[in-house]
């Protein structure tokens, strides 16, 4: 043992430290929190301040004991986890359990690894941050609180084994709220008018468009009419220089956000990749406010720009944050090394240091320079000018390294160039066509818009955006997917020559990839939460909380008396709501069912959402389940009463009938003692008899792969995960370098009865 022990929580920042201090240093891995709230009871004492009793996990239990022992034997321990809140509570959480000695303890924190960054911490050492930790603390505990005593009466007024969470409700909300927006959304027409022109002795075309909106086929038609006789000229041409600023270096969520749009990341999966590069010392600390830089990076750019691009492209840039509540002062997330244009790694690896290297040189770029051309087309006689638009870029700046992306999903043509043209210049007009268009329906959110959108009403901080994300979908409130959007036919007039044509033409609108879709479970929960707990589900009251936390942090609020505030009449809704014997039905009478006469009842069931034919005292009522996508608030009578339609026959195979019906987990045929799964590609009232025939013949195919061999009660079965040993309800692991063809009925006893002993 050296004498130097240092303490980092991943496995991996270890392995990277453990390079740059070398001999009389050992670095050991608490691999995150080592401890953490009681899990049997409610984990904090509610009438004595607040105390939180905190307990081992069981498979942290060697651990705690080995880097006790460790602790022991070392002459100094150096606290090096990680320099946020998260990682100063880690940091006093090893401190209490190791009863680690004051005198011989130091933290040290740093917001990159490398060789400079280590050496100049524990050259600087300090004490642990209790402002930061009971911040921490006050989070958990909070979290805690509304989590324990709000799912309770979740499962007694709604449905049992549903949760609620102080941000994770908020988050439901902002979804359900957009679905409701989507739904009560009524598009409405208008007319755009684009015309076509060619200059006077030129051959190239100019595209210009009118800036008025018509609200009619009557107006656009008329305003058609009026431009058959009409001579065009160019009566105006303006340029102007304009300037553009690159876009800020990476916070957290600005990361997030743009590894979303271009690279097609989700929020987890774009931190847990950025976890991997600053474990490996390749970027700074990837949770972050602030979009601040180094004067040592400012350098380190500049150097490089000059170096590879000339002097015209450089322009150191200090940014301030500006985000609400932004925390701890880090750097934005940048390369470590500004040098190191690439680096090794797996292609995600790759890609998404290519994406924070790229932001991050370009934010100390010169502005890019644009000359835009804007030229009006006039006509005796025509209400209204074509306005037609073009830029040139004169200095591309930062453009030559990064262009920010966007939300926009509308797909722009590139600008056309701008031809040699001057004032009073005729134009020969070619077409004209006035387009119905319709105003568009609000997006959805992704799941990093729906990070901005937290980010701009003070909810949440970088560390909580992605396990939110991740909880309400594990919850199966929001579900990630896509839209195939719909047809809609659209009216053109066009004007051509002396003649006005006109067509209908169709599109597909509504399409969305990606998207996060409120779940019927979602709004049940949002629509009782919103009507019993009004502070929970609110959003300035939320982002208040948030703003409480952070005056914790700073040392201007104490932690306990923070939660008394809240906890207090939060505590006794509980309490009222648990007496309250009425439950929550969440159903729509939709009507009444043509075919059968009876009522038909939309709403939740034990296995989810469904509609009910029949009032509840009705002894032959049926049930149908709702289709994927179908909501209970907006689902139509002509649509439940068409999911009574299942089951149905679809044809035949090998002589006997099959049969398509939706059950608890959605559309599937019945083909005699074999049930098989239908799948998200075909619809249950569509699909053929060749189709389910096909699907039949590959799951047989599947089943045939998945066993791979059978002794009595026991078989060798192929999983998502790869081959195991499957005993009555009970599964085990084959050991490492086993091939499991190669298993006969004793080896697979033996590896059964070796886990049951270990699991003694």
């Amino acid at each position: 043992m050296g004498e130097n022990l240092v303490i980092v929580e991943s496995p991996a920042k270890a392995k990277t430290i453990e390079k740059f201090l070398g001999k009389g240093y050992t670095v050991k891995s608490s691999f995150g929190h080592i401890r953490d709230l009681s899990k049997q009871k409610l984990g904090v004492d509610t009438e004595h301040g607040f105390i939180p009793h905190y307990e081992i996990a069981p498979d942290k239990k060697k651990l705690v004991a080995d880097l006790r022992k460790a602790a022991s034997d070392a002459s100094m321990v150096w606290l090096a986890s990680d320099e946020d809140r998260e990682g100063e509570a880690i940091a006093w959480h090893l401190f209490e359990t190791l009863e680690l000695d004051n005198a011989k303890t130091r933290r040290i924190a740093f917001h990159e690894i490398t060789k400079n960054a280590i050496l100049e911490a524990i050259e600087t050492p300090r004490g642990i941050d209790m402002n930061l930790v009971n911040a921490q603390q006050a989070r958990r505990i909070l979290d805690r609180l509304v989590g324990f005593e709000l799912s309770p009466i979740l499962w007694k007024k709604v449905q049992p084994k549903l949760s609620a969470g102080r941000v994770q409700s908020v988050a439901v909300r902002l979804i359900v709220d957009k679905e409701r927006e989507i739904s009560a959304f009524k598009a409405s027409s208008f007319y755009k008018v684009e015309g076509t022109f060619v200059p006077a002795g030129l051959k190239n075309k100019i595209k210009g468009s009118v800036d008025k909106k018509f609200t009619n086929e009557k107006e656009a038609v008329a305003f058609l009419e009026s431009c058959k006789n009409a001579e065009f000229s160019v009566a105006s041409i303006d340029k102007k220089e304009l300037t553009r600023t690159p876009a800020a270096p990476f916070t957290t969520s600005l990361l997030q956000q743009e590894a979303s749009r271009k690279l097609g990341f989700s929020v987890s999966q774009t931190m847990t990749i950025a976890q991997r590069l600053y474990e490996a010392g390749l970027i700074t600390y990837m949770r972050t406010d602030s979009v601040n830089l180094s004067s040592l990076a400012i350098n380190a750019a500049k150097a490089f720009i000059v170096s590879e691009y000339g002097e015209s492209y450089s322009k150191p840039r200090k940014y301030k944050t500006r985000t609400k509540g932004a925390q701890e002062a880090h750097e934005a997330i940048r390369p470590t090394y500004i040098q190191n244009v690439t680096i090794e790694g797996n292609t995600n690896e790759k890609k998404l240091y290519n994406l924070i290297w790229k932001r991050t040189i370009a934010s100390q770029m010169a502005d890019a320079v644009v000359e835009k051309t804007t030229v009006d087309i006039k006509a005796h006689g025509v209400s209204e000018p074509f306005v037609a638009e073009a830029e040139k870029v004169i200095f591309d700046g930062f453009l030559k390294v990064y262009i920010e992306g966007t939300d926009d999903e509308e797909t722009t043509e590139e600008l056309t160039l701008m031809p040699s043209i001057s004032k009073g210049q005729k134009m020969d007009r070619k077409e004209i066509d006035a387009v119905e268009r319709f105003t568009p329906k609000p997006s959805r959110y992704t799941e990093a818009s729906l990070v901005k959108k937290l980010e701009e009403l003070g909810i949440g901080r970088p560390s909580t955006y992605a396990p939110t994300i991740s909880t309400i979908m594990k919850r199966g409130y929001v579900a990630k997917g896509d839209s195939k959007g719909e047809a809609r036919n659209y009216n053109i007039y066009v004007l051509k020559g002396d003649s006005i044509t006109s067509q209908t033409k169709s599109e597909t609108v509504g399409k969305e990839k990606g998207k996060l879709f409120a779940e019927n479970i979602g709004i049940v929960v949002t629509d009782y939460l919103d009507a019993n707990f009004q502070s929970i589900m609110d959003y300035g009251f939320t982002a208040q909380v948030e703003q409480d936390f952070d005056d914790i942090a700073n040392g201007k609020r104490v932690w306990n008396e923070v939660i008394s505030d809240f906890y207090s009449d939060f505590h006794n809704t509980v309490e009222e709501k648990l007496n309250d014997r009425t439950h929550t039905h969440a159903e729509r009478r939709l009507g009444i069912d043509p075919s059968s006469g009876k009522m038909l009842i939309a709403r939740m069931g034990r296995f989810g959402p469904l509609v009910q034919k029949g009032e509840n005292d009705d002894p032959d009522k049926q049930f149908a389940s709702l289709k994927k996508g179908q909501l209970i608030e907006n689902i139509t009578i002509e649509e439940a009463a068409k999911l009574f339609e299942l089951p149905r026959t679809v044809g035949t195979y090998e002589g006997k009938p099959v049969t398509v019906a939706v059950g608890r987990f959605g559309p599937y045929i019945k083909f005699g003692s074999e049930f098989v799964s239908v799948g998200k590609n075909y619809d249950p009232m569509l699909i053929t008899e060749k189709e389910a025939a096909a699907l039949i013949e590959d799951h047989r195919q599947k089943e045939l792969k998945k066993h791979i061999a059978s002794f009595g009660d026991i078989e060798v079965l192929n999983g998502r995960f790869g081959p195991y040993i499957k005993q009555g309800r009970n599964n085990y692991k084959i050991p490492k370098g086993t091939a499991p063809e190669s298993l006969d009925e004793a080896a697979c006893r033996a590896i059964i009865e070796k886990a049951n002993k270990s699991a003694k």
